[in-house]
């Protein structure tokens, strides 16, 4: 025990970044710890419990400003991303964190705080979600997601606030300029519908998102980089985790619902309809009514 704490010690005061101790939430892991655990327990307990005699909330305006504000800053990051290193001076092999004060990696640092605190923010996501008593859309996914993401940031800041790591944030901004442009207008209103045809799209940029992060940080273990392998083996589990959950979560909703599709419609062709994993002949059902 005494040597954990020793390490502890050791990595919260000789380890981080000088750059970016002092910054709101970033001194120490407990503050966003909390929110986390308040965020999981309101989401999972006591929202649903709040809610369950009440109607659903009418979020629509909220959610349109909520949505709109996300889609801009997304296009910021991706923006400071790139300016602040991915399209001039960052190399995709290996790319150390430069923790001087230069313009550049000072812009990147800040970046990457920007980043945290949007994880932060994006929890309202499932509190939107609970208040609407749209249940069903808090999978275990859903939750882990979001849990994540702010730990992650939130290690990238007090630690690596720059350098090789930074291109899951461009890449995950990028994606979330589509995926909160897609919300944005979803919460226009049915009329909407026939525009959001692209829907499952938004889960296949997820997974290619995870699969270039995989093996921008796989890579990393086999060459010679001035950055810490371990850090790089973690994202690498984490992307992995991540394709895996997100892979399964295409195919139960788009693939096997297309082939359950198939399965109906030919049903409907040949007269049969299916109960229990049954054919039976709708002219036999007929038989037995009368």
């Amino acid at each position: 025990m005494s040597y954990i704490v020793e390490w502890y010690r050791d990595l919260m005061d000789n380890k981080h970044d000088p750059r970016t101790q002092e910054w709101f939430l970033v001194s120490s892991p407990g503050p966003v710890l909390t929110i986390i655990a308040t965020y999981l327990y309101f989401c999972i307990s006591a929202g649903p419990r709040y809610m369950k005699d009440k109607k659903p909330y009418d979020l629509r305006n909220t959610l349109i400003i909520y949505n709109f504000i996300q889609v801009l800053l997304s296009l910021y990051l991706v923006h400071e991303g790139l300016m602040g290193g991915w399209l001039y001076e960052y190399s995709f092999i290996c790319q150390p964190v430069d923790y001087t004060y230069k313009p550049s990696s000072i812009r990147m640092a800040h970046a990457v705080y920007l980043y945290f605190m949007c994880k932060l923010i994006e929890l309202l996501d499932t509190v939107f979600f609970v208040l609407r008593k749209k249940d069903r859309q808090i999978s275990f996914l859903h939750l882990y997601h979001h849990s994540l993401m702010p730990v992650c940031a939130w290690i990238g800041v007090k630690f690596f606030a720059g350098g090789h790591p930074t291109l899951l944030g461009v890449i995950n901004s990028f994606v979330h300029v589509f995926m909160y442009t897609y919300y944005m207008l979803a919460a226009f209103g049915p009329q909407m519908q026939k525009y959001l045809w692209w829907k499952k799209h938004l889960t296949t940029m997820q997974i290619v998102q995870f699969i270039i992060v995989f093996s921008h940080n796989i890579q990393m273990l086999f060459t010679s980089c001035n950055f810490p392998k371990p850090l790089s083996f973690l994202l690498t589990i984490n992307a992995g985790l991540f394709i895996y959950m997100f892979g399964s979560f295409y195919a139960n909703n788009y693939m096997k619902s297309n082939v359950r599709r198939e399965l109906k419609a030919n049903g409907a062709a040949n007269g049969t309809t299916s109960v229990n994993g049954h054919a039976i002949s709708k002219e036999m059902d007929r038989g037995k009514s009368d």
